[in-house]
């Protein structure tokens, strides 16, 4: 069975340690209408609502509309490294060459073996 939007909403939500009440004021949405979309009595919730609900949850529309369980989220070890290497005054210029030359090298390493 395919999963609603609404328990996709749900799902996002408490792995968020968002409440009911914390994301629908947070959104700016009706607690109830919430509610409802979670519980699957309201299956088809304007763009707007959408669009409301996925910002404040910081995914993609897509992530509620339709089933991207699989898009691969960021490992907590990664956000840590990327916000040191911010705190550390590390460009996204310089990160981004950093990972050009590890590619650079990963290939030469490969043309060695």
């Amino acid at each position: 069975m395919t999963e609603t939007i609404g328990a996709r909403i749900k799902k996002i939500r408490l792995r968020k340690g968002l409440s009911l009440t914390e994301l629908a004021e947070s959104a700016e949405v009706a607690k109830s209408y919430l509610s409802n979309v979670e519980r699957g009595i309201q299956n088809n919730p304007s763009i707007q609502f959408v669009e409301k609900i996925a910002s404040t949850l910081d995914v993609t529309k897509n992530a509620l509309l339709f089933d991207e369980s699989k898009e691969q989220e960021l490992d907590p070890e990664w956000a840590a490294l990327v916000h040191e290497a911010m705190s550390s005054g590390v460009s996204k210029r310089q990160f981004k060459e950093f990972l050009e030359f590890q590619r650079w090298k990963k290939d030469q390493d490969s043309k060695n073996i």
